[in-house]
């Protein structure tokens, strides 16, 4: 009698596929993930700024003037702290900023764009890579009523 004990190459081979299939399907759920809570990051940020520029504006009568788009939370453009003065270099903050460190983007590299070239109201774009909040990817805008996200053509 032939007494054999253990798996024959298919058997194997039919496991390994199919662990091979699931951890496919995980690294694209994984994915998927991350760039939603990129998403999300992205949006709350974008509330925290808008809350200091409120608060700005409750002082000042005005919000930061900025003419042509800046790069919030890039210390090339000193936008890296909201204080009384507006957007300011981290050394230059001060002991009581309304927004001690204004956030980049999640991803290396990437900053919000904001405008106000008259004081009275401002925008504040960015990219969202797969939607959240309500909101789908593309860009969207945050003005002091809001955000919204432009209709795409």
């Amino acid at each position: 009698m032939n007494n054999r004990k253990g798996f024959t190459l298919i058997e194997l081979l039919v496991v390994i596929a199919i662990i091979g299939l699931l951890s496919t399907l995980a690294v694209v759920a994984l994915g998927s993930a991350r760039q939603k809570a990129n998403d999300a990051k992205r949006l709350s940020d974008i509330k925290q700024i808008q809350t200091a520029l409120e608060l700005y504006y409750t002082d000042n009568n005005t919000y930061p003037v900025a003419a042509s788009a800046v790069d919030l939370g890039n210390e090339s453009d000193s936008t890296v702290c909201l204080n009384d003065t507006g957007f300011v270099t981290a050394a230059n903050c001060g002991t009581t900023p309304y927004m001690g460190l204004i956030p980049a983007g999640p991803v290396s590299g990437e900053f919000y764009q904001y405008t106000s070239p008259s004081g009275t109201s401002y925008t504040i774009t960015a990219d969202l890579q797969s939607g959240a909040g309500g909101f789908t990817d593309g860009t969207i805008v945050a003005t002091p009523s809001g955000m919204t996200q432009p209709a795409t053509p």
